[in-house]
């Protein structure tokens, strides 16, 4: 079995991709967050019209599995090259929100609950 790349990388791969087909004239900071935006809302879709439960039942199954990969990586991939093109290193990134949501939420706080920290 292979091992999964890092998101660094993945990102050197998405680069290299780019770069062979002189892609990087397209990619302003403005058109990868809208291009984002809009994978973001593919993978959306896919849950449209679909009770909670049928749909969690579906996304375990194929060919659902393989349409829920596809979007997650096209979302995953256009998130790599706005960090990319920003100088944002994702890892320490979602590390750093991590640890200010715990101060946001604290567990004696929002255990159980759905509310905003504001609210709580």
């Amino acid at each position: 079995m292979n091992e999964s790349p890092t998101l660094s990388e993945l990102t050197q791969q998405l680069i290299e991709f780019r770069d062979a087909r002189d892609w990087r004239q397209f990619h302003s900071l403005k058109d990868l967050i809208l291009s984002l935006s809009l994978e973001a809302s593919e993978l959306l879709e896919l849950s449209q019209w679909k009770s909670e439960t049928d749909f969690e039942a579906e996304a375990l199954e194929e060919p659902m599995q393989q349409r829920l990969r596809e979007e997650c990586a096209d979302v995953l991939l256009y998130l790599l090259l706005i960090t990319e093109r920003t100088g944002i290193d994702l890892q320490q990134a979602a590390a750093d929100k991590i640890k200010a949501n715990g101060v946001k939420y604290p567990v004696s706080k929002s255990h159980g609950t759905s509310l905003k920290y504001d609210k709580l």
